[in-house]
């Protein structure tokens, strides 16, 4: 097989690549063995700001649009339901975080996504004494339909190789062979994965486990993503995923008693109705000193790239970071410093 492009990883990184490259009419294919489950057990929420201090998250202004733009193209493109808008509702805990909220929705980029405004709560089987701030174009996406999806659809066109990556019988000489493919440049989209990669494992690359439980709360009848110490966000029928965790010791994708009692903690806090837990869910997430993305060129292979390090908002960076990498390699477009993987060249 030859393609233009050999991607390694098949979570939201891996699909987003393989979106831009099949828009532009470039070849590819994709080898993953799945064994990292950040992107399968994330919540999926998109939200801009970032609300224990109400700033807008990380260039939000620019990626919403094109987050937004993504899932309707993959809803076409698969026929599938994955992107479910809806409001996130702030609890407040004090007057003073009322008075922080209209300060913060008064600036210029916040504006368009902050409702100037108290709601008051009207859900008794939710604490939020104070109310809640109303926060626009946020949502979830369905993390594990779209990617199982996508990675059906590549098998169907035979562009989808389960197996473990084997370093060892790489050769990048001068195209990228890999077994049986040559491509022209390879990029690698491993998540956690990326710290057993030879080429890119001096990266500062971290993990962070994420933990969530799925509970069933017939009583509770919220249409909103609530927000407090954890997120409380409606998935259908009665359903509600809750969390999430940040652990910094533990690399295993399995879950924990001390999460699901740290989640239910702080659960309670938030509502007062009796609920049952169904589930629970860990995974991963690949994270970066710095908060941002790890994207660039290998400095001696120039052929192989890196785009990891979304961290806990990949389902809103991946479509803009994604576009940023192929822009680079495909039209020499300079990619920002912020996320160039150059800014720690020490």
């Amino acid at each position: 097989m030859k393609v233009d492009y050999l991607i390694v990883g098949s979570g939201i990184a891996g699909l987003m690549l393989c979106e831009q490259l099949r828009t532009r009419g470039k070849s590819y294919a994709v080898v993953s063995n799945t064994s990292q489950q950040a992107s399968i057990v994330a919540s999926g929420l998109y939200n801009p700001v970032v609300l224990k201090r109400f700033n807008m998250a990380w260039n939000a202004d620019l990626h919403v649009p094109l987050a937004l733009s993504a899932c309707k193209k993959l809803e076409a493109l698969l026929g599938i339901k994955i992107d479910d808008q809806r409001p996130i509702y702030r609890i407040f805990n004090s007057i003073e975080e009322q008075n922080n909220w209209f300060l913060a929705s008064d600036k210029p980029k916040l504006k368009q996504f902050l409702v100037p405004k108290i709601i008051e709560n009207n859900n008794p089987n939710i604490r939020a004494p104070f109310g809640c701030g109303e926060v626009k174009f946020t949502g979830r996406v369905d993390t594990k339909l779209l990617l199982n999806s996508y990675r059906n659809y590549l098998k169907s066109k035979d562009l989808f190789i389960e197996e473990t990556f084997d370093y060892s019988v790489i050769d990048v000489s001068n195209k990228v062979k890999y077994k049986e493919i040559i491509a022209n440049n390879l990029i690698f989209a491993e998540g956690f994965g990326l710290k057993q990669n030879p080429f890119f494992n001096a990266l500062p690359l971290e993990g962070t486990k994420g933990e969530l439980l799925v509970i069933h709360a017939p009583d509770l009848k919220s249409n909103v993503i609530l927000k407090s110490s954890v997120f409380v966000i409606p998935i259908g029928n009665d359903n509600y995923l809750v969390g999430s965790t940040y652990a910094w010791n533990d690399y295993s994708n399995s879950p924990t008693e001390a999460a699901r009692i740290q989640i239910l903690e702080k659960l309670q806090k938030v509502i007062s109705c009796s609920f049952k837990v169904v589930h629970q869910r860990a995974g991963i997430r690949p994270t970066v000193v710095d908060r941002r993305p790890l994207l660039g060129q290998h400095k001696t292979h120039k052929n192989l790239f890196v785009l990891n390090g979304l961290g806990s908002r990949g389902v809103l960076i991946a479509p803009s970071v994604a576009k940023d990498l192929i822009a680079y390699i495909e039209d020499g477009v300079p990619l920002p410093y912020e996320i160039d993987i150059n800014r720690f060249k020490s």
